[in-house]
């Protein structure tokens, strides 16, 4: 599948909420911010079928062909997030239940059971007609399926479902009583029937399946809908489904890989971006599929929802949007075009404002549509290498959730701990799936990496005995996949590997001093006690100071050399100075150094097919920055050769470079 070679701007349009003679209006100020691209549809279910089997498309007709005379073409979103108040008084039951049981209200999104048949019958029809009628619309380069999946029911129908998916995945109760052990607390299972959906703190190996059962359900109704799709679509036509960034409810790379790319919506909320966190969404984005993505929905200035629905700063979201291309989007769209008069968004930022008028944003959006424009053809095609990955694990990420054993602990936080130290370096980082080959990379880093398989082992095993850098930290290798303890202690199958292993581990309940040759500094929330197993080649980098006495004097930190490689084992949640020098440390070791550049300003790289690169540096401060360039360059922003490049508050450049470049 070939997506669209080119970057695009947009928004998300609803037609349907305006007299038709309003739309002309509408498209001419979309022409004069530079608008390529709006989406539409996804929530218009009660207007394409305003009772069961009678369609009505035509206004959707004409709104994309008088779009596409303007030179805008459209992504069509399909509208199953809001079932519409005749289809539920049909069928009552397919709204979803709560913890409770009491079905939810109508009225919001999402709200129907993933798995109701009436639902799904419901869903056919309405996804069925709309590819018949538009497949084949060459204005229409892209599908969205849904909007945002979140919702977890309870019903009767899911736990029936997650019980068949328990029988066929254990094959009989035996397997699952000792998978889960089941002895403890008299669990023990004699039929399907008794096994419940969880509630609250449960079994950790039925938590665990039930996450999974989830993600089954929402990719086995997102399939539903591209099969339908699909054979009424031209080659080159696009599906996606716009995820929302680390939302937890489900594995997101199982979910993606039905796909042809993946999508997401970027909120700041309340208060202002942080370049070193959110780029970490971004390359999540991107990893799901390992390729480019869309930001298909990100705010024009506020939000309605947050505690505090204040604006992003003037120029902010030229330098936000700048920063998701430098990330691997190839398309930046606004929600939503413009105020809605009733809905539960009336608040919410957009570029023209209830009485149609352009918002003072809408300047802004002028110019990040221009110079997205003006560069397009530079960027259309290249894409970002990386030379460093994380490994992201759900299955681990909700293991700690489920057994957080310190309340700060959080999965997140501690993986954009790594993050943010490479982020400041300016390298670039692929965040993947734990099961993934890591032959392209150089440093891997893997945070909290709690549960282990027969193949995360062998895939890291094989990456440093062929000469990789290893980054493990706290509570790595303690689980298997069923969720249940390893007979051995941390890392697990990981230990040969490490050379050392985890003696016993601590929630602190205060700061605990880490040092060594390398660094000063000190453990927060959580330290690791390591005892070296390979006497002879083991390193200890750090020791703990004087605490709570079973930590006193005892290894830290340690490094290994394995195979042509090198195993760093972290037993410490360090301090940001600290975490800034070991990660300057392992990375100056790995031989991964970015380009360096003042504080608050990034320089990102993207690639093009002929593998030259183009770098997209960012002011993400509202003062001025100067850099220093190391080489000439030619920025085509401003149509100037540079090497002092002096960037406004949130201003950016896009260079190239007019030596001769090795590599």
């Amino acid at each position: 599948m070939r997506t669209d070679q080119k970057l695009h701007f947009g928004a998300a349009y609803y037609p349907e909420h305006w007299p038709e003679e309003r739309w002309a209006e509408d498209i001419r100020l979309m022409q004069e911010a530079n608008l390529t691209v709006v989406r539409m549809g996804e929530f218009a279910w009660s207007t394409m079928e305003p009772s069961a089997g009678q369609f009505n498309f035509d206004w959707l007709d004409r709104a994309i062909e008088k779009l596409a005379a303007a030179g805008i073409v459209s992504v069509l979103g399909t509208p199953t997030a809001a079932p519409p108040a005749w289809l539920v008084e049909e069928h009552p039951d397919l709204l979803a239940a709560g913890e409770t049981g009491r079905p939810v209200q109508f009225g919001n999104r999402c709200h129907y059971c993933v798995n109701s048949p009436e639902f799904h019958a419901a869903t056919s029809r309405i996804v069925s007609a709309m590819a018949e009628h538009f497949g084949a619309n060459p204005s229409i380069i892209g599908w969205q399926i849904d909007n945002e999946f979140n919702r977890v029911c309870y019903c009767e129908c899911c736990q029936h479902l997650f019980q068949q998916f328990l029988a066929r995945k254990f094959g009989s109760l035996d397997a699952l009583n000792e998978h889960w052990a089941t002895n403890y607390w008299s669990q023990t299972y004699s039929s399907w029937e008794q096994i419940p959906i969880p509630i609250g703190a449960h079994n950790p190996g039925l938590m665990l399946e039930f996450k999974h059962f989830v993600t089954l359900s929402y990719r086995g109704f997102q399939r539903l809908q591209i099969d339908l799709l699909r054979p009424h679509l031209r080659p080159e036509v696009w599906i996606t489904h716009n995820f929302m960034g680390w939302h937890g409810g489900y594995d997101h790379y199982d979910m993606a890989a039905d796909l042809d790319m993946a999508s997401w919506d970027w909120y700041v909320a309340t208060g202002h971006h942080d370049y070193l966190t959110s780029g970490a969404v971004h390359d999540l984005t991107r990893g799901f599929k390992r390729r480019n993505y869309w930001l298909i929905e990100t705010q024009p200035g506020n939000v309605n929802w947050a505690p505090v629905n204040n604006s992003t700063n003037k120029g902010e979201a030229r330098a936000m949007a700048w920063h998701s291309i430098a990330h691997g989007a190839d398309a930046i769209l606004y929600w939503q075009w413009r105020s809605a008069l009733g809905g539960q968004e009336q608040y919410h930022g957009t570029l023209v404002d209830q009485s149609g008028q352009p918002r003072p944003f809408y300047e802004e959006a002028q110019t990040v549509g221009q110079q997205i424009r003006s560069v397009s053809k530079l960027l259309s095609g290249s894409k970002v290498t990386a030379r460093v990955a994380m490994l992201n694990s759900y299955d681990s990420r909700w293991s700690i959730e489920f057994q957080r054993h310190h309340s700060d602990f959080d999965y997140l936080a501690h993986f954009n701990h790594y993050y943010r130290a490479l982020a400041a370096n300016n390298v670039s980082v692929d965040i993947i799936s734990a099961d993934e080959a890591l032959d392209e990379y150089r440093l891997v880093i893997v945070p909290a990496l709690h549960i282990l398989n027969d193949r995360r082992v062998i895939n890291l095993t094989n990456f440093v005995q062929r000469g990789g850098h290893l980054v493990l930290t706290i509570r790595t290798g303690m689980k298997d996949e069923y969720n249940c303890l390893l007979p051995s202690r941390q890392p697990g199958a990981l230990a040969t590997l490490s050379g050392v292993e985890v003696e016993d581990y601590y929630a602190l309940d205060e700061l605990v001093p880490v040092e060594g040759r390398l660094l000063k500094g000190y453990s927060k929330q959580w330290a690791e006690r390591l005892k070296l197993l390979d006497q002879d080649l083991a390193i200890p980098m750090a020791r703990y100071g004087r605490s709570n006495g079973w930590l006193d004097g005892q290894v830290a930190m340690a490094a290994h050399p394995y195979g042509r490689g090198m195993v760093y084992t972290v037993g410490v949640y360090l301090d940001d100075p600290a975490q800034a020098t070991f990660i300057n440390h392992v990375l100056q070791m790995a031989g991964v150094m970015g380009m360096e550049a003042p504080d608050g300003v990034e320089a990102a790289t993207r690639v093009d097919s002929a593998g030259k690169p183009v770098r997209i540096v960012i002011n993400h401060t509202a003062v001025e920055r100067s850099i220093s360039l190391p080489w000439p360059a030619f920025d085509h922003l401003s149509g100037r050769d540079v090497r002092e490049l002096r960037l406004e508050p949130y201003g950016v450049a896009i260079l190239t470079r007019t030596d001769q470049e090795t590599t």
